[in-house]
């Protein structure tokens, strides 16, 4: 701790910080424009100047560290002055509109010149002019407003790991853009539009969508990827409007994927809003209502031997959870099976001992072993945490898979199965001795593992045993993987396809891998927000509404319980699924008329929690047994499975944005070339 006197008050403050952030923490505010918390002091705005005694001039507050009994004045009529000036100057080139400006309303220019700047301007000249540049179909560029403070060119060097943006020419001609004009090939590209002070960069889908002030703001968290990115969700009446990153330092600090930011125009295109029912005779489909079509599905259960709810890692906790308890009641006719789950006949949920998951990883972890993981594809915000550690040359970073494409150095060695189980018992040469070394390694397994059909968690358990002192991270591109092994939920196989006599398809991503199991299926009723080619296969369409329409609980690779809130109002005819459960527990058919009232309140989370709680005592240990039942030991080497970032689920697969932005990075494809 270092005392020191700002406006001749004493402050006790850190002795490894700026004077700007001694300031910020004693709650005096000093205005800024390059300085941002989570970028390098770059100290070029001269906006933040401060007087010190015994300087002969004023100094940047962002580039000078305390200092004992140092006395600090910031409201002196000399840095008043200062501030004029620098506004004035950054003025002379800025044009006057911010009535178009996106960013007006919450931009900083506008409010350090209100309350900072002078009221008039010395500069009678012509206003310089400076060509836009193209950066792709998500970000809008008018460099005229650009007042240089290297955010985004910081932002792209040091957290991004993409070098798109620089510094051109000297002086009156200074700029910002790239020597070629290209689409900004990164996943964490928008967040240069948070970053920017002015509206130099802003958001192409929001332009001129909405002003600021017209906007309300709720509180939410990402789908598209198992991290749980905490969000803030912006919309105007029944429009989404943008989506922006709420300050985490557990999860995201202030940072978001592309696709969790510009993903929510899904919400809109391609949905589902309406009924529809086959005909039997013509095979079309005929626009119904709810009263017909719930007749329509008890008329098919009064005959029906066993039933089968296929869902994927993305249907929330509540609905699973009700889906347990129908199950539970009816163990021999209902059956609830996944699409994505790796994992039959024993529990599959990792519990860790760790609460903060990722606020460790930024901690202590010195060396990190990502098996079989591409984690810029699973999971940016990892990548990115990652990557900063290692650019601060305090973290080592290994892969044990086959090689692919990252923003920073990473060393590849291709293993198998097998060998990874060696380099857990010591027994490998080379890897085993970074064990020994240190003492808290990270170990990252990748959702390939899932995807090829390996038993995951027969290997975090062996992990588990062998590095107790470890910190274990399932990377999932999922949102809620984690409820399948909550809940024991074992992936579909043919038999259980062949043996159901009605079929539940509930808000699957359409692929290729469902496509076998379900397209021959004859009594299958479809459940989802989105249209695809297997709803034509099915008798009846049903339309749920999205994780913008109604409350959804997720856990997240940390293991922790987040709840989305409803954001607008439903569409047409959607409703939830969990709605829909109900109709199960409060039927009049015969078979199912003594099930349980199970009336599920999302909001109450201590009913929530004590309905979990018994699931955690069935968890149980893994055994050699079942190890060498379920054989994992593999001579194979695994290849990565995974497509592209941008279309990875079946919302992003419906937004135009992500399409759009799928379109441009193939264009940077090469033949027989490695991605």
């Amino acid at each position: 701790m270092k005392t020191i006197k700002i406006n001749d008050l004493q402050f006790f403050v850190k002795s490894s910080i700026s004077v700007l952030e001694a300031c910020k923490y004693v709650g005096i505010i000093i205005p800024r424009f390059c300085y941002h918390e989570t970028l390098s002091v770059a100290g070029n705005c001269r906006m933040c100047l401060v007087e010190v005694a015994n300087s002969p001039k004023p100094v940047a507050s962002c580039a000078l560290p305390v200092l004992n009994n140092m006395q600090i004045y910031v409201d002196t009529p000399l840095v008043k002055k200062a501030r004029e000036n620098v506004l004035e100057i950054l003025l002379l080139n800025h044009p006057l509109d911010c009535p178009i400006c996106d960013q007006g309303g919450e931009c900083d220019l506008q409010d350090q010149t209100k309350q900072f700047g002078g009221d008039y301007s010395r500069y009678f000249f012509n206003k310089r002019g400076v060509e836009d540049k193209y950066c792709g179909p998500l970000i809008k560029t008018i460099m005229t407003r650009c007042i240089h403070c290297t955010r985004c060119v910081r932002f792209g060097i040091e957290i991004a790991g993409v070098e798109y943006l620089g510094t051109l020419n000297r002086g009156g001609s200074t700029e910002i853009g790239g020597y070629l004009s290209s689409f900004f090939s990164s996943e964490l590209s928008g967040n240069v539009i948070d970053l920017c002070p002015v509206g130099a960069l802003t958001s192409k889908p929001y332009a001129f969508k909405a002003r600021s002030w017209e906007l309300r703001s709720i509180e939410s968290v990402d789908m598209t990827d198992g991290t749980g990115s905490n969000t803030y969700v912006n919309f105007k009446e029944s429009e989404i409007a943008r989506i922006l990153p709420k300050q985490n330092s557990s999860i995201n600090d202030s940072i978001i994927t592309d696709k969790a930011r510009f993903y929510f125009d899904a919400n809109k295109s391609h949905r589902l809003h309406k009924l529809f029912i086959k005909n039997i005779i013509t095979s079309k489909f005929l626009e119904t209502n709810w009263e017909e079509t719930l007749a329509n599905i008890e008329l098919e259960l009064s005959n029906f031997k066993s039933i089968l709810f296929l869902v994927n890692a993305e249907l929330d906790l509540n609905s699973l959870m009700l889906l347990n308890l129908l199950s539970n009641k009816y163990k021999n006719k209902i059956k609830i099976k996944s699409i994505d789950s790796q994992t039959n006949s024993i529990s599959n949920l990792y519990i860790s001992w760790i609460k903060d998951k990722i606020s460790e990883l930024n901690k202590n972890a010195k060396i990190c072993f990502l098996f079989c993981s591409n984690i810029r594809l699973e999971s940016a915000v990892l990548n990115s945490k990652l990557r900063l550690k290692y650019s601060n040359d305090t973290m080592q970073v290994i892969g044990l898979s086959s090689i692919h494409t990252s923003n920073f150095n990473i060393d590849f060695v291709n293993i198998n199965i097998n060998k990874f189980l060696l380099f857990l018992e010591g027994k490998d040469p080379y890897l085993s001795n970074f064990l020994t070394k240190y003492s808290k390694p990270v170990i990252c397994f990748g959702d390939n593992l899932n995807l090829r059909g390996f038993a995951l968690n027969t290997l975090i358990e062996l992990t588990k045993k062998y590095t107790p002192s470890s910190t274990i991270l399932k990377i999932q591109i999922k949102a809620n993987t984690e409820s399948l092994g909550l809940l024991n939920i074992g992936q579909i196989n043919t038999n259980d396809i062949k043996s159901s006599d009605l079929c539940f398809a509930v808000d699957l991503d359409s692929n290729f891998n469902l496509s076998k199991y379900i397209s021959s299926h004859k009594n299958l009723i479809w459940l989802n927000t989105h249209g695809s080619n297997l709803a034509l296969k099915a008798k009846i369409i049903i339309p749920l509404q999205t994780e913008f329409e109604e409350e959804k609980i997720i856990i997240n690779l940390e293991e922790k319980i987040q709840i989305t809130n409803k954001i607008i109002s439903s569409i047409g005819n959607t409703r939830s699924f969990s709605k829909f459960i109900n109709f199960f527990f409060n039927s009049k058919n015969n078979v199912l008329k003594n099930a349980l009232n199970y009336n599920f309140n999302i909001l109450e989370n201590s009913k929530l929690f004590n309905s979990i709680q018994p699931l955690f005592s069935g968890y149980k240990l893994l055994n050699n047994k079942f190890i060498q039942n379920h054989q994992i030991i593999s001579n194979y080497l695994i290849k990565s499975c995974l497509g592209e970032f941008y279309c990875s689920n079946k919302m992003t697969r419906n937004s135009l944005n992500m399409i759009t932005c799928s379109q441009e990075f193939r264009k940077t494809y090469k033949n027989l070339y490695l991605n």
